[in-house]
């Protein structure tokens, strides 16, 4: 084995380094020439701005948010993580997610990152020390989370989490890291949660079959917070069939990962035809909720999908990584339940239009392991995990070794209450 010399070394480092932060850099035909900020596509109604002293921010990120008119307490609550070389202003003005907050009532944060944590702009999902449960970047992210819930009110219960590209693999990893605090999540154009655990590695994931088995993408996410044993986000998953930068096998493995985490089939309950080209494949758990979605989109090469207009499903405007295709945001947004329909909102009995604690009702917390719940009438069981019913919640495995606290607010409608009753 031949011995590199110290100034190859630190040649192959910086070669590696760009390697990995050019996560975002060969988008569609036309789309690298275009101005990388642009005028909101309707006329926002709220106010964005950046925030200050949201916490220790040890990733030393900068926070920014819009806020619309009339936000009432108890809203969700969306951050969107923007790719490399792009900005916190770049997504907010191109993405179309001020749209929808406007239309359905939800606060949106915009974490960015700067040059002084990476030279391109990069959120770091491929270091351990940045991405993971405690991880510098992860941590003040999840802070940004905390002080939005206070300030807003947002509901803890229905905090959603997006990305673009490097956005997407951090996206993926927070998922993975802090399902206790991300309802849901989507990937665009990004990669499986833990793919990469150094720099070395990161080039190998964007453009290669990393030849695991579901169950072993699985358990990356997880040994991401062990011990956890549910609810997982819902996930959907956005990816151009001609992205030569992130290739189209990535939307592959993180299907094969989250159907994995929920215990379901890699082959679709569903599938259907959207504009733009788009293949929607849906994937039910077991109460026939969509819980994992894909959407391919035809000819589509590195960004995410937007669809410049004034129609209820168009959104966004084309720029640099801002693909004209679909809106891939509003159909994010309803995928999660955002537009007050059931979407895949996982349920809390706290949210609004879920059967909490109707009058006269009085709940009730059951205490027992997995099999006794079942056993019980209060749970059922579906690919090997236990599910809460009514509520649907993930409980982990059908085992007598895991225990958990079952509340039943509803007749026949429990939720887990492990934190009190």
């Amino acid at each position: 084995m031949h011995r590199r010399s110290p100034r190859i070394v630190r040649r192959l480092a910086k070669w590696l380094a760009s390697s990995a932060a050019l996560v975002l850099l060969a988008a569609a035909s036309g789309a690298a020439g275009a101005a990388a900020t642009a005028a909101p596509a309707h006329a926002e109604t709220g106010t964005y701005r950046q925030v200050t002293g949201f916490g220790s921010n040890l990733g030393n990120l900068q926070m920014y948010e819009y806020v619309p008119a009339g936000l009432p307490s108890g809203a969700p609550l969306v951050v969107a993580l923007h790719g490399c070389t792009q900005s916190a202003d770049d997504y907010y003005g191109h993405s179309g997610w001020p749209k929808y907050a406007d239309l359905w009532k939800f606060a949106v944060v915009f974490p960015q990152t700067t040059t002084s944590n990476n030279i391109q702009k990069c959120f770091q999902w491929f270091d351990p020390a940045k991405d993971a449960r405690g991880g510098t970047e992860a941590s003040s992210i999840v802070q940004m989370v905390s002080y939005a819930e206070q300030q807003h009110g947002s509901d803890p219960h229905r905090v959603f989490l997006t990305g673009l590209s490097a956005g997407g693999g951090m996206t993926a990893d927070l998922l993975a890291a802090y399902p206790d605090v991300f309802a849901g999540g989507a990937v665009d154009s990004g990669l499986p949660a833990q793919c990469a655990t150094s720099l070395v590695a990161a080039s190998g994931c964007q453009m290669n079959n990393q030849n695991l088995t579901p169950a072993q993408w699985g358990d990356k996410v997880r040994n991401s917070h062990p011990g956890y044993t549910g609810p997982w986000p819902r996930v959907a998953i956005w990816q151009g069939t001609a992205d030569y930068t992130v290739y189209p096998v990535n939307a592959t493995e993180l299907r094969d990962q989250w159907t994995n985490v929920w215990g379901i089939s890699q082959t679709p309950s569903s599938t259907q035809s959207l504009p733009g080209g788009t293949t929607q494949s849906v994937y039910n758990d077991a109460n026939g909720k969509p819980a994992v979605e894909v959407c391919s989109i035809s000819g589509m090469g590195h960004g995410l999908a937007v669809d410049p207009g004034s129609g209820a499903d168009q959104c966004g405007s084309t720029g640099a990584y801002f693909l004209d295709a679909i809106c891939s945001t509003s159909y994010t947004a309803k995928f999660w339940g955002l537009d007050g329909s059931s979407g895949t909102d996982p349920g809390d009995p706290g949210d609004p239009g879920d059967p909490g604690d109707p009058g006269g009702w009085t709940p009730q917390c059951f205490t027992a392991t997995n099999y006794a719940q079942v056993t019980a009438g209060r749970a059922h069981t579906s690919g090997g995990y236990t599910y809460a019913n009514g509520s649907n919640q993930n409980m982990g495995l059908y085992n007598v070794f895991v225990t958990h606290t079952l509340k039943e607010t509803a007749e026949g409608y429990y939720v887990i209450s492990d934190s009190g009753c």
